[in-house]
């Protein structure tokens, strides 16, 4: 119900910013105002503050694209340029020990991801990262939080991926390079191990 109605305010949104943006160029000056205060008003009430923010029609098609892409709702509060990011990702190829689009390993992934989105240097190995984040709890994960993987108690860390939101992740799988997974899924499930939560 929640997803809904957000759907139908970002849509009234880009409607209402679409009819001032092409009204005529005469009045074009007193639609600016209006369309302005319009989106402010729309996101205030998608992010629940009582402070409004402005967003515009171009970020909401922004939202929408990348978590369509990403297999998520958006709720427009997440960090757009991290989905973006991660979306620029999307298939490229696994490589054991690279960081590039022509091929990377689940590290290198994170690694890039948050220097392009965050501008941060994150630690090059999964373990490295696991000693250096804030661990949350499960329940706790936010957008942007780093999973980790290991294959059973005592055993070490193998696998990192970047939370999204609704149980999702993305991340560079030895059998299919970036993508995004859930942690639903058996395998992920059982081999979950924590979260953390890299400082910004």
């Amino acid at each position: 119900m929640k997803n809904s109605i957000l759907y139908c305010l970002a849509a009234a949104s880009m409607v209402l910013s679409f009819f001032f943006e092409n009204s005529s160029p005469a009045s074009s000056a007193a639609s600016a105002a209006p369309t302005t205060q319009e989106a402010s008003f729309l996101s205030g009430l998608l992010s629940g503050d009582e402070e409004p923010h402005t967003l515009t029609a171009s970020d909401s098609l922004a939202y929408d694209k990348a978590a369509h892409r990403l297999g998520i709702a958006a709720s427009y509060t997440e960090d757009k340029s991290l989905l973006e990011t991660v979306v620029s990702w999307l298939g490229t190829p696994y490589r054991y020990g690279s960081n590039s689009k022509s091929g990377t390993d689940c590290s290198g992934f994170v690694t890039r991801v948050y220097k392009e989105a965050y501008g941060i240097t994150l630690q090059r190995s999964s373990r490295s990262m696991f000693s250096s984040v804030k661990h949350v709890q499960k329940d706790e994960m936010q957008t942007g939080d780093l999973v980790f993987f290991r294959r059973g108690p005592g055993q070490p860390i193998y696998h990192v991926g970047i939370y999204l939101k609704d149980g999702k992740f993305a991340h560079s799988a030895t059998n299919g390079g970036v993508m995004v997974s859930s942690l639903n899924q058996a395998y992920y499930s059982r081999n979950f191990y924590a979260a953390g939560r890299v400082e910004r």
